[in-house]
């Protein structure tokens, strides 16, 4: 905090010195190279960094109202939760002890094999759902032009033979340049010609009597991608 410094040793140091009087309060807490620590020993942070004494000071003086919130509810969760069934928990610094000692890359994935308390991980995956806000349509009745003016019109009806956009189909086209199966999100069309977007691109013009739907459109999109597996025990 003091001189900017990155990937060295880091110390807990007190703003207010405690022998003048400053507490162990968050609030009052910065991290330090050593030898700033050091130097600064027991200075009031204006005369040891006048350049940047404004801002921790200000960084001191922040609420940590959220950070309250945050914990109050984290430990209600967990009473409540326990009180159904007997419930653990472990912190995030478990979780990378597990991580590291298996020799598991830093990932979402790698993170959640890791939590707890356990013996060995001995197999991960190698695929993960990966799933995104895609919303739930537009109220916007046109679309515009580059200048701001409507170019068409959008139709009040939603669904059409018996499809919306966004849900999940799967097409199966028997003959012709589309042939073959196709699974995606559709795009419907009043003339019942949908556009299916798969993991390969999107297939426009096919006709609504070779769909199958797999799954309503729940305003989110899902997609698979690999994950960088490694095996490895404790």
């Amino acid at each position: 905090m003091y001189c900017g410094i990155t990937n060295v040793p880091l110390n807990i140091a007190h703003v207010h010195p405690r022998s003048w009087g400053g507490s162990d309060r968050v609030s009052n807490l910065v991290l330090a190279c050593i030898p700033c620590n050091e130097t600064k020993s027991n200075h009031p942070v204006e005369e040891f960094a006048p350049k940047r004494a404004a801002d921790i000071l200000k960084r001191a003086k922040a609420p940590l109202r959220d950070a309250a919130a945050v914990n109050s509810t984290r430990w209600a969760l967990w009473r409540a939760l326990d009180a159904i069934l007997p419930t653990h928990t472990a912190s995030g610094g478990r979780t990378k002890w597990n991580r590291t000692r298996c020799g598991l890359p830093k990932t979402h994935t790698s993170d959640a094999l890791a939590v707890g308390k356990l013996d060995a991980i001995t197999e991960t995956v190698t695929t993960v759902l990966v799933a995104g806000c895609a919303g739930r349509g537009t109220h916007t009745r046109t679309r515009s032009d580059k200048h701001g003016f409507p170019r068409l019109h959008m139709p009040r009806q939603k669904q059409f033979f018996g499809y919306a956009t966004g849900d999940l189909v799967r097409a199966v086209v028997p003959t012709g340049k589309k042939q073959g199966t196709h699974t995606g999100r559709v795009a419907v069309r009043a003339t019942g010609s949908f556009n299916i977007t798969t993991t390969h691109g999107t297939v426009q013009g096919i006709r609504h009597k070779h769909v199958r739907l797999l799954q309503r459109a729940d305003g989110y999109a899902y997609t698979t991608q690999p994950e960088r597996a490694r095996t490895a025990a404790a």
